[in-house]
């Protein structure tokens, strides 16, 4: 049996507590997610079916859409004093640990003065910010992730 991955639509600023909170749920739910998954293939693998790589081609373990000021995490001229997590480095981080894909929605994005080197030559823009991992994406993606009767949890 397969079950749909949560999504988290994120869409507080970095400095908003919920922000952090998001962060936080995605690390806890993909440790219990990823620890599961380990059970699931020993099991399969035990008996010569399977395969260990069905976790990264098959679905992701968590869906994730950043929207509206949630922006500004993509935005990898954004600075952080050291006694403050960077959140795009942290989310950079697990994005790299279980093969998550960071879409920003490409509006709300580009009006909040994030850009790819696409739509920065396309709008004549002087330069692009976007942090590595992180790509833009209309919304028929963030309406293709909940069309799967996916929870939807909103930070």
């Amino acid at each position: 049996m397969t079950t749909t991955p949560p999504l988290l639509l994120i869409t507080a600023d970095p400095s908003h507590p919920f922000a952090h909170l998001a962060l936080r749920y995605a690390r806890a739910y993909l440790n219990g997610a990823a620890n599961s998954h380990d059970i699931d293939n020993n099991d399969t693998n035990s008996t010569g079916t399977g395969s260990s790589d069905n976790a990264t081609s098959e679905q992701p373990l968590l869906n994730v859409f950043f929207y509206g000021d949630s922006a500004h995490i993509a935005n990898r001229l954004r600075w952080q004093s050291a006694d403050q997590l960077d959140l795009t480095k942290e989310w950079q981080s697990l994005a790299e640990q279980y093969q998550l894909l960071l879409p920003v929605c490409v509006s709300t994005a580009l009006s909040r003065g994030v850009s790819d080197v696409d739509n920065s030559s396309r709008h004549q823009l002087d330069g692009a910010n976007l942090a590595t991992g992180f790509t833009l994406v209309g919304l028929s993606e963030l309406a293709m992730m909940m069309q799967d009767d996916s929870r939807l949890i909103q930070f």
